[in-house]
Parts: C-alpha cells; structure tokens; sequence
C-alpha cells in the first residue's frame, strides 16, 4: 500500500517538475505549458503508453494535466470503433464532459464566492 502512494507521488511529482521546468528553463507561458502537457498526455495514450502509466501510478498520472489528454484521445478512439469519424468528434466530448463541466461549475462558484483582483 505505501509503495503505491510512493509511486503515485513519484510520477504525478515528476510531471509537475516537468511542467516547471518548461516554465523556468524554457520561459514557456502558462498557455503553451498546459498545451504541451495536454498534447504529450494524447501522444502517450496514441502509443498506449499512458494505460501502463495509470496502472503502475493510478492518481499520480489520473490527477496532472496530461491525463486530460490521455482522456480525449482515449474517448475519440472508443468511439471511433463503434461510430467511424463521427465518433471521434463525439467521444472527445463524451468522456471529458462531466470533467469540464465541474471545472466550469467550480470556477463560477469561486468566482461568486472570492474577490477578484485587477
């Protein structure tokens, strides 16, 4: 049990440093950061590298923003199989809703709650 908290920290903690690392080092912005983040969680699961990720450290690779990446790919697969092209539009959508709808519920919510500054 400990070696998979041990794991799930190790990899969710080097995604992060690498992430900072594209700030500092790189003097990327926070847009093309995530972007990056994004699109190498899609490139992964487009090699099924990412399921074996998930498996070996569950929250460390669920949790970071590569896994939303992983997500659409994965969901525009799944229905790429059963419905052709028309799924792959589809399935993007289908599987990250219920994810960008509690990003935007929340952020409203915090927005309504919190000051603002600027």
């Amino acid at each position: 049990m400990l070696s998979m908290f041990f794991w799930a920290f190790v990899v969710g903690g080097t995604i992060c440093v690498i992430g900072q690392l594209c700030f500092d080092v790189a003097k990327l912005t926070p847009a093309h950061t995530l972007s990056l983040l994004v699109v190498v969680g899609a490139v992964l699961d487009g090699l099924n590298l990412y399921e074996p990720l998930i498996d070996f450290a569950g929250a460390g690779a669920t949790i970071p923003i590569t896994s939303f990446g992983n997500a659409l790919v994965h969901g525009a697969l799944q229905e790429a199989e059963k419905h052709g092209i028309v799924g792959v539009l589809t399935g993007m959508f289908e599987v990250t809703s219920s994810g960008i709808s509690a990003a935007i519920i929340f952020g409203f919510i915090g927005a309504l709650v919190f000051k603002p500054k600027g």
